[in-house]
């Protein structure tokens, strides 16, 4: 058995060189790989404990990773026919924007080659028993506003300052902030996908403490839900100094009617399964979003319940049977997705 931090052998809740699952064993290979940016190196892999696997990695989302590769592993040893094309695809860049992986791949030949009807990506987990279903994102915005204003001696009172012109903006988007908080925090309803959220992310400025600069900048990083009118936002921002280091602009939701072929293929297997789904607006970004902007249905999903969200976290873990689960459960959603007869749209 393998020995805890006393020296002392696992109980129940940890596995043996000889009867761990292999796939089990080959997630835990696939984590020590280098992958943290700028220079990657995850390294070490604690030893279990209560069959917890804690590692970079392990929810965001090598988890799916190998749980799509079991998956289709199993389906073909199993000899399963599908009606449709499976493909899995590994792109680069997804946390750093997605823009030369993802972005680009979408309006590539190659991608267009595939024909592709649906893509599965990633989701979170859910610390009840139930499953976070994600049909939408919101739109990531970077923004930086710059302040000119006027220099002069720290000893005294120069009107129209950058400071005073930086005062003035980080009042109005931390305001607006409190606002956004407030809704989320007194409605019933609402989850976080729902509201827009605003954070001062940058400052810079200032040479020397009795120099009054004659510039600053401030960053925000937005998130804003695909029900907010954007061309909006903009022009409620014109009076300010701002540029926009990042925006994304689609709003493409997917459809969660009973009456969308891939919706009802997707519900009805985990129906099946005796999975409670609960269907939000994504609160952060993944590559979901290019592939809604060139108008094609993708649903987040992790199969991850029981399970705290810890997502790049120092703590970051998943239990071995959440994961192996997770397998089981793609083994079921994969065939009913791949077995959606061709649409009216489609090729």
């Amino acid at each position: 058995m393998l020995p805890d931090k006393d020296g002392s052998e696992l109980g129940s809740g940890g596995s043996s060189a000889e009867s761990e699952h292999p796939s089990v064993s080959l997630f835990r290979q696939y984590l020590r790989l280098r992958t943290v940016h700028p220079e990657p190196d995850y390294g070490e892999i604690t030893d279990y404990a209560e069959g917890n696997i804690y590692a970079r990695g392990s929810q965001d989302m090598k988890c799916v990773t190998i749980q799509y590769i079991e998956a289709i592993r199993r389906l073909k040893a199993e000899g399963h026919t599908l009606t449709r094309t499976v493909h899995l695809m590994f792109v680069p860049d997804e946390e750093v924007g997605g823009h030369k992986g993802m972005e680009t791949f979408v309006n590539h030949q190659e991608f267009h080659k595939l024909n592709i009807g649906f893509a599965l990506d990633e989701g979170l987990a859910n610390p009840t028993d139930a499953f976070t279903v994600f049909y939408g994102e919101r739109n990531p915005w970077w923004i930086n506003i710059h302040c000119p204003g006027s220099p002069g001696h720290g000893s005294r009172f120069v009107e129209n300052t950058a400071a005073e012109k930086l005062h003035h903006i980080m009042n109005s988007f931390l305001h607006f902030r409190e606002n956004e908080k407030h809704r989320l925090n007194t409605s019933e309803c609402l989850t976080l996908g729902d509201v827009t959220t605003v954070n001062m992310t940058m400052v810079k400025g200032g040479v020397a403490y009795n120099v009054i600069p004659a510039e600053m900048d401030v960053s925000f990083d937005l998130r804003i839900p695909p029900t907010v009118n954007l061309q909006v936002c903009i022009r409620q921002r014109e009076g300010e100094i701002l540029s926009l280091g990042f925006k994304h602009m689609d709003q493409n939701m997917t459809s969660t009617e009973d009456s969308d072929p891939w919706w009802s293929a997707f519900s009805s297997a985990c129906k099946e399964m005796n999975m409670v789904l609960e269907k939000e607006i994504f609160p952060a970004a993944t590559d979901s979003r290019f592939i809604r902007a060139v108008g094609l249905p993708a649903i987040g999903f992790s199969p991850m319940n029981r399970t705290p969200i810890l997502l790049h976290d120092h703590n970051e873990f998943l239990n071995e049977q959440v994961l192996l689960r997770g397998i089981s459960i793609y083994q079921k959603l994969i065939p009913a997705l791949a077995s959606v007869p061709a649409l009216p749209d489609e090729k």
